[in-house]
């Protein structure tokens, strides 16, 4: 069992960053593949990025692959999402997430933290 305690999020204007940050408990932090996936009003949850147990690789999808970097502290247990460049249609909730299974996290994550709101205006 792992806890996911997400924080960071906010309201910024269009060009601006935010850097999130999750937060974990419980289990050894650093066997878990960790992410963070975004939820827009009226749509699906979505895959943004990950990062391997050791933060070795790293996965983005292509709509912030050049603007968020994901980073991770496994001293810390924190996994972290910098936002830069943000867009409107970056609003969303945004989790994080984690598997012990690095092929699991993208479909299927094991773990989930209840979110926080970004918000970006135009």
């Amino acid at each position: 069992q792992v806890q996911l305690v997400e924080s960071g999020g906010g309201l910024v204007q269009a060009g601006g960053s935010l850097r999130l940050s999750c937060e974990a408990s419980g289990r050894t932090f650093s066997s878990f593949a960790v992410g963070w996936f975004r939820q827009a009003p009226g749509k699906d949850r979505e895959f943004v990025a990950a990062i391997t147990q050791a933060g070795v690789y790293t996965d983005y999808s292509d709509s912030v692959k050049g603007r968020f970097t994901i980073s991770r502290d496994n001293a810390k247990n924190m996994l972290y999402l910098q936002l830069n460049s943000l867009k409107p249609e970056d609003t969303a909730i945004y989790y994080c997430a984690a598997s012990p299974l690095r092929a699991r996290l993208r479909t299927a994550p094991d773990y989930w933290g209840q979110g926080t709101q970004v918000t970006v205006s135009s």
